[in-house]
Formats: structure tokens, sequence, C-alpha cells
């Protein structure tokens, strides 16, 4: 028998299809976003709240991370960013009246969309242990529940504390500082499901988890690679990053299965030429790559250079910076020298030719970047594709100058800053000793579980209270049917939250629900920080007045939670009271305690805020175990499909960012009103003998049965041979809790493989 999702009330008749689109953004975007905006918002309040987006003295987008430059438009937003500001700005709210009015179990049936729409959660809300229904509770109350569930836990192990990237540095800080204070470090966050393989591989290679360019070195860079990624509707403001490069003469090249609109051309609807004109054309090169064949296209391309290197010794390899700042580089080249290129064009798809052409863009630029997102990181072999890109551009010393670099484009607006504060489940000595000195108590050493293992700790029943600061965990997260019987199973689950979502819906025998301030909303005259996807750290001020009185901070919530914990000794050796009402102070315990934030409130007022120290970039230091940037050795596995399968990625949609649905279009794509859908190759549609329309099921195989998800109408595609792709979280389903990525433990939502039955 397969496992399955049920449908959850789908909504998909109206469902149409039409022809992709060739081009992004444009006119149609900005008349999609004010559209959005003004249902969510009204007119008056959708200009007055989009004016202060991104700007120096407004909030940062609660959408993505992509930085802002020094000179920022009067709309400094994208599409995406708009219906982001929309829908935590939005004037719907969602009362205790409604959650009378809506069993829990009513709410498990309904679509992440529909639950989305409701609005604004405004009150803390309890539901007790053999309830359906939520309640309104004080927030003393709430804080007792907590602290007297946590307080009865055999280990402080049994309890898990998750963050979504949404979360301030400020926030973040207190909250580690809470939970190791409590004394676990079971911090699961988002990036265990997202930049974790980027995070383990550019650590081990670079010494930094993160990437090593800035905007300027995009606008510089006489080449970028642009790998599993959509820019056009994860990213959109990257677009417009991209085509500066371009005029400033950069090449791009776009890798991925699909070929996306965004990397295609571009309509900037912020340039006249954009709304009436043609646009820029941005891939000057697209390789249609077979999924989880980036590590072999950048292993082919290393080889080439290798070859070129022999014909034209000291041409082609930067000798001076491999010998001074790099080890590993004699056991890096035997491997490479022994690709075979048969296993090449199986596992790319791609012919020699595409190769041998892109090499020749690659041997006349003095400057190459690497960005990418998801596409790289959701594999079984993630961090070797990661670590192999790494030894294609340390071949040619783009590492550490002006124009090259790796750039992992990350998602949600602080994910980064999240981590840096220490939302980590395996943090650092040195960061745990820096705490001890600050605050004088001994945090826990044991390394605690990340998204994956809190899961399987819930289902064992090894974990028993669950908490998670933002996000949706319920819908993020794989193998939905064991993700929602695991949390169904804790004591507790706690959602600190601004909008409802399937995780108030899939909760466990008891439940809260804590409303908290959005970022567009004033927290009287405090200000908070975050930190880009290029270590930039700049404040966030809300300037909306708060969708209810009832409404709380996150540093608020954590403070009050942690004096209920820790009862009359709490301010002992934490002044929680003060951090609650002055974020100034936080910071100043940030700067004693995280490297890199010295003078840290001083140098955040300043318009633009500054840059974190990056030492690869900086001054090509490399913090690893060698001292140097290290060349891996990495196995080139093909995935090969059992005839009559496919192999499946799952992305978003348009009217999509991470697990939160704005809408159920997908512009680009050509698909409106509907989500349930599978874009596949017409020659493989032709293969399997399945036409185009069809409704068909979407069934995963793996050694512990099969995983079945239900009712998807095919799309002739243009899609890479042998490829697939549908929509996540529909699709999480398909996603065994173990089929993992090796050292990061990321879900490999990208390569899964699959036959498609048609329905009965």
């Amino acid at each position: 028998m397969a496992k399955r999702a049920p449908r959850r009330d789908v909504g998909d008749e109206g469902l149409q299809v039409g022809s992709p689109k060739e081009w992004a953004a444009g006119a149609p975007a900005v008349a999609h976003s004010l559209a959005i905006s003004y249902a969510q918002m009204g007119v008056k309040r959708t200009f007055l709240t989009l004016a202060q987006v991104n700007q120096k003295n407004g909030f940062d987008c609660p959408g993505c991370a992509w930085p802002e430059g020094t000179h920022r438009s009067p709309a400094e937003f994208c599409e995406n960013g708009a219906k982001a500001v929309a829908e935590e700005a939005t004037l719907r709210r969602v009362t205790h009246e409604f959650f009378a009015e809506h069993a829990v179990t009513e709410l498990a049936q309904r679509t992440d969309y529909w639950l989305g729409q409701q609005g604004r959660l405004t009150e803390p809300m309890h539901k007790p242990v053999g309830s359906d229904h939520y309640v309104p509770v004080s927030w003393d109350e709430a804080f007792s529940i907590i602290a007297k569930e946590l307080r009865e836990l055999d280990s402080p192990n049994e309890a898990l504390f998750y963050t979504s990237g949404r979360t301030s540095n400020e926030a973040a800080f207190v909250y580690q500082l809470l939970v190791r204070r409590y004394g676990t470090n079971n911090l699961p966050d988002c990036s265990n499901m997202c930049h974790e393989s980027s995070g383990s591989a550019l650590t081990e290679t670079l010494g930094i988890g993160k990437g090593t360019v800035s905007l300027e070195d995009l606008y510089k860079s006489d080449l970028i690679f642009v790998v599993g990624q959509n820019p056009g509707t994860n990213h959109p403001r990257m677009l417009s990053a991209l085509e500066k490069a371009k005029e400033n003469g950069a090449r791009i090249v776009a890798v991925n299965p699909l070929p996306e609109a965004g990397l295609m051309r571009f309509k900037n609807p912020q340039r006249p030429a954009g709304v009436i004109g043609n646009g820029t054309k941005l891939a000057d090169r697209f390789l249609q790559i077979r999924l989880n064949g980036d590590l072999a296209l950048f292993q082919a391309l290393s080889r080439r250079l290798l070859e070129a290197e022999d014909a034209a010794p000291g041409s082609m390899i930067d000798r001076q910076f491999v010998e001074a700042h790099t080890n590993g580089f004699d056991d890096w080249e035997k491997n490479i020298r022994k690709l075979d290129w048969a296993d090449v064009e199986e596992a790319t798809g791609l012919p020699r030719t595409a190769i041998d052409d892109t090499v020749e863009d690659v041997i006349k630029a003095k400057s190459v970047i690497v960005c990418w997102a998801m596409g790289l990181t959701q594999h079984k072999n993630s961090v070797p594709t990661i670590r192999e890109v790494v030894n294609f551009l340390l071949l040619r010393g783009n590492v550490g100058r002006s124009g090259a670099g790796v750039c992992p484009v990350r998602g949600h607006s602080n994910v980064q800053g999240d981590r840096t504060m220490g939302i980590y489940e395996k943090p650092s000595a040195a960061f745990l000793d820096s705490l001890r000195e600050e605050f004088g108590f001994e945090p826990p050493r044991e390394h605690g579980h990340d998204v994956v293992d809190s899961i399987r700790a819930l289902r064992d029943g090894q974990a028993k209270v669950f908490f998670a600061m933002g996000g949706n965990f319920v819908a993020a997260t794989p193998d939905t049917e064991v993700t929602e019987a695991a949390m169904r199973k804790a004591r507790l689950t706690v959602q600190v939250s601004t909008k409802l979502n399937r995780s108030h819906a899939v909760c466990g025998e008891q439940a809260l629900i804590l409303p908290t301030l959005g970022r567009t909303e004033r927290d009287g005259d405090q200000f908070v920080t975050v930190e880009d996807s290029m270590g930039m750290v700049h404040a966030s001020r809300g300037r909306l007045r708060p969708a209810s009185h009832y409404l709380l901070s996150e540093v608020a919530i954590v403070c009050r939670l942690a004096r209920k914990m820790f009862g009359q000794d709490a301010d002992s050796d934490i002044p929680w009271e003060r951090f609650e009402s002055d974020n100034d102070a936080i910071r100043d315990s940030i700067q004693r305690v995280v490297p890199g934030f010295d003078d840290f409130n001083a140098r955040v007022r300043a318009p633009g805020g500054f840059t974190l120290p990056n030492g690869p970039r900086d001054e090509r230091r490399f913090n690893t175990d060698t001292g140097k940037a290290n060349f891996t050795v990495n196995a080139l596995e093909i995935l090969r499909i059992p005839e009559g399968r496919l192999l499946l990625q799952t992305v978003r949609s348009h009217d999509q960012y991470n697990t939160t649905i704005y809408g159920l279009d997908d512009r680009y794509r050509g698909v409106r009103s509907g989500r349930r859908v599978v874009f596949v190759n017409p020659d493989d549609l032709a293969h399997l003998g399945i036409a185009d329309g069809e409704t068909v099921d979407l069934i995963s195989e793996w050694p512990d049965g099969e995983r079945k998800a239900e009712g998807f109408r095919v799309i002739a595609y243009s899609t890479s041979r042998g490829c697939c792709a549908a929509y996540y979280p529909e699709t999480n389903v398909l996603v065994p809790l173990d089929s993992v990525a090796e050292t990061s433990n990321t879900p490999t939502s990208k390569s899964i493989v699959v036959r498609l039955s048609r329905r009965v």
C-alpha cells in the first residue's frame, strides 16, 4: 500500500494551461503586484507600505535575502516581494471567533492557500488536550503552559526549537540563548532543508559557510554561471543585478533542467525599455542539463581546462594561486584526468560540443562567479557537487579577487543571519565558549537535532515538545504522512506566527499559537537587524501599526518565556527583562559573542549598515583544517533511472514563496488557477504512452515502499529528457525521511525517481 497525502480541498477544477513565457517581469509584474496588494491592503496602505520596502530607513522585505545596492530606487522591491509584504500587511484578521467556527480537524483539510488567505493572527490561542478547537489564552498562561511542559521533560533534549529564516538577528540571538540556557542544542532551522549542503561544502573547502562575493563583484564579473536556480520567481531582484552585469560586459551561462523565463530575457519594469521594449537578453548560453548532472558538468569543464593547460602550459591554470593558497591539487588532478566522457554525456544529457563551447567562455573570462540555489543543494550528492564547483573556481584563482567567487543565493530574508547568530544544532566550541564568557553559564556541548533528526525524534517518542519560531514546518518538510503523524504525537506544539498555516492544524495533543509582530510593524522605538545573502548587516524598522494590540515581538516572546521558565533566578546571569525592552542591549552582547560585530550599534545605524568580514573574499584567508582552500576528490556516480520512470524535481510556482502560496497561477510557465500539475518532456510522454492533459498519480518507489501524490495533470513541457517537475509542498509526500544528502542531511527533493500512473 502506497503512503499518500490527502488532496485536501484541492480546488483545481478551473485549471488552465497556456504557453510558457519567454521573458520575465515587465508591465504584467507591476499589474499583478498591485492587484494582490490592493486586495490585501487597499490602495493607500499599498503605496505607503511599498514605499518603505528595502529602503535605508524602512523595513527589510520579509521575502528573499537578495541584497540591496548602495543606490536604491524608490521602488526597491520585486513582484514576489510585494506579495510577501501584502500577505503580512493585510487588513484581514483571524480572531478567536474564527477558531470557534473552524475545528482543527476541519482546518487540516484546507489547502495551504486557503489557510494563508484568512489574514493575520491577532491573539494567543490554546488547543487543550482532547479538544478540537483553539480557544483564547492570556500571554501569561501561555508561557506558564510552555514552562510547565518543559520542566516536566526527563531531559532538555526531549524539546525541539525550530527557527524560520524570517527571524531577526536580535530574536535569533536571544532564542538560541534561551535554548542553550535551558540545556540543549536542538536548534533545527530552515537552512537544514535548503543551503545546508552549501554550508557543509564551503566550510570544508573555503573555511566559511557563506558566499564570497558582493553585488559589486557581480557587476564586475566577466562570466556568471546561474546553476539550479530560477531567479525570475525566487529572487527577482537578482535579475536587475544580472542586467547590470550584462551592460558591463558579462556573459551569463544558465544551467537548469527547465528553461526559466527570467534567465532568458528580463524586462525591467523600472525602465521604459522594460515596459514597452524588448528588455535585456540575459543568458548567452543555456545548458539544459539532466537532473543531478551538475557534478559531472563541472568536472568536465575542469578536465577541459587541464587539457588546454597541457597544450599551452602556464596559460590556463593560476599556478601561483594554486601553489600559495590551496591544498590537495595533485590528488584532485589525478581524479579529474580519469574522467570518462561517455559518463559525462550520460550524466549531463549535454553534447560534448556544448561543454567545449562553455569552456571557451571560461578561458576568455578573467573573472568567474558561480551562483546556485536549491537545484544544487537537494540531491544525495549535493555536497560533492558544490565541492566540485569550488574546485572549478580554484583552478583559475577565481576566489578572493574582484568579480569572482562562489554565490549560494539564500532564500528567506534572514536565514543567513540566524545561522550567524547561533541558530545551529552543531555549534562550534569557540561560539559556546563566548556564550559562557558573556553570560556565565556552561552551554551544552552535545550536538543537537537538525530537521530530519527532529522528525525522527518526534516519530520515535524521543522528543515531546516542539517550539517553532516562525515558518510552516509541517508543509516544508519531507515524507508528509510520517511528518504529520510525528507532529501529532508531541505532547505540546508551539507556533510563533504572523499568519495561519498548516502547522497550526497539524499539531500536538496540546497546542499554542503565539501571534507576533511582522517585519512591517512598529515595535515602539525599537528596530531589528538582518543579514542578507552577501553578508551585509543592516537595520529594519517597521512602520505600520500592529495588526492587534495583543501582538508581541519575537524578542519579547522569548524573554518573557525565559523569565517564566527560569523563575526567580531568571535575570541572575542573563538580563532577560532588559533584553525585552532594549534591542541595543542585545546587540551589545552580540558584539562580544559573534566575530565581526564590533561596535555593532554604531555601525548598523549608518545608512545601509556594514559588511561582515569574509576571509576568502577579503584577504584570501581560508579557515580550514589545512589553512588553505582545499581541492577535494569527488566520485562521479551516475543516477540511472529504471525503464518507465522519470526523475522528478520539486519546484515553486510563481505565486509562491517557500511554503506560502500567494495565488494559484504560475504565469511564466503558462499555468493558471491550479497547482496539481507535472511538467514532462513531450518525447518522454510519447515513450510512456501518456497524453498531454491526462491526469496521473505520481508514485515514488523506495526500499520501505511506495509513496503517492494523487491527481496531477500532465503538461507537455520543454524540460530535459528523462526529467519532470511538480510543485511542493504537494509533492513532499514523495520524499522519504531517510532520503537525504550525504553530510548535510538535507532532503533529496530535486532527484526523486517516480512513475506516472494513470488515474483509474
